[in-house]
């Protein structure tokens, strides 16, 4: 990967603001309330985005579909109303994250894709977002498009791997790996435990990457793309899942889930390790740098302490957490777009993981070469 880029809504998301929205909903319960206070509290997060500009603090004077200034109350659209505001402000995300990706890549141009691959669990139209970046970009009519859906957290990692084994096939190909998630859409109000965890932690944000086998035409800091594995956890199949409803899609992020990785994280890893004859035997600390999908703090804390890292370790996991929350397939790519940025003297091994519906552990193995 020569460049991944990120683009982010307008619409700023405090906390603590969020928080208190939240709990002072009129069908929230005692007990709901405490726990919208706990869960907003121990997420990790200062501030999220999101493209529902009702939710800003400055006032749209539209009338209100998603949130009511003047009662306070957090409102319910159906599925479609939501979906139609996926349909009106994706597309301008994903084409400046994929603009913003391209300008970075070193020398490739619109002109030099060949394949297109956007990611997002979050919306849907036709003809999608893969159609949509080739006529607004200018990319060439011919080009290869496919587009990966309704995966979840962990989507990114098929996109890039399908990317990789494209650019294993046809040397001279370059392509565009673009997600878009727009999580907020589908967030409400709810006593139920799992609806309060995905209130706390969702948000909305887009990244691009650039995967090509051919070298940029300026030597700059750049991400190979080494082994990919897949692993299904013996448990999670109800704990973490995305499913269509009346109102918005149902989001299922169970307080169980940070339990399941604490027991089933080290199995997820040894056979991507195992692939790596250097690594193989070496403890996970000797990796350098370390890109973990936050689906939440407590994620975090359970790959922390069960894989022996140290907090420098995590610290681009827990900063794009704490700046932007939980933007699904995308915030692993933020994240990876952190560690790019990072100065390095010399080549660096990191690793990759994301954690989703299923419950299913994607991970990969990667090299930074820092440029010249």
């Amino acid at each position: 990967m020569s460049a991944i880029e990120t683009a982010t809504p307008s619409t700023v998301l405090d906390q603590e603001v969020t928080r208190d929205r939240f709990a002072a909903q009129p069908d929230i319960s005692r007990l709901g309330e405490r726990l919208i206070g706990a869960c907003f509290n121990a997420s990790g997060i200062d501030t999220r985005h999101t493209v529902i500009a009702e939710l800003s603090a400055e006032d749209t004077k539209e009338p209100p579909v998603f949130y009511d200034r003047e009662s306070g109350e957090l409102l319910n659209p159906g599925t479609q109303v939501r979906n139609d505001l996926y349909i009106r402000a994706a597309p301008g995300l994903y084409c400046e994250a994929a603009e913003l990706a391209l300008k970075a890549s070193g020398g490739f141009a619109a002109s030099d894709v060949t394949h297109v691959i956007t990611v997002s669990c979050t919306g849907f139209f036709a003809p999608g977002p893969d159609y949509l970046l080739v006529r607004r970009l200018g990319l060439t009519p011919s080009v290869q498009r496919y587009h990966i859906g309704f995966m979840g957290c962990y989507a990114s990692f098929p996109a890039l791997r399908a990317a990789a084994t494209i650019c294993a096939a046809e040397p001279e190909a370059v392509v565009l790996v673009v997600s878009a998630e727009l999580c907020t859409l589908h967030v409400r109000t709810s006593n139920d435990p799992d609806q309060i965890v995905a209130s706390s932690v969702f948000s909305d944000g887009a990244a691009a990457a650039v995967v090509s086998g051919r070298r940029p035409s300026t030597r700059q800091p750049a991400l190979s793309l080494d082994h990919f594995e897949t692993v299904l956890t013996p448990t999670g199949e109800d704990d973490m899942a995305w499913t269509i409803g009346d109102h918005g899609f149902d989001m299922v992020l169970s307080t169980y889930v940070p339990h399941i990785i604490d027991e089933n994280i080290a199995a997820a890893m040894a056979p991507l390790f195992a692939s790596d004859s250097v690594l193989a035997s070496r403890p996970y600390s000797d990796v350098d740098r370390w890109a973990i999908h936050p689906g939440g703090r407590s994620i975090l804390d359970k790959v922390e302490s069960t894989l022996n890292l140290s907090a420098d370790q995590l610290a681009p996991s827990r900063q794009v957490l704490r700046d932007y929350g939980n933007m699904s397939s995308a915030t692993v790519l933020y994240i990876l777009a952190h560690i790019l940025r990072q100065p390095a003297s010399a080549p660096e091994r990191v690793c990759a993981m994301a954690f989703g519906p299923g419950l299913t552990v994607e991970s990969a193995l990667l090299t930074k070469e820092p440029g010249a």
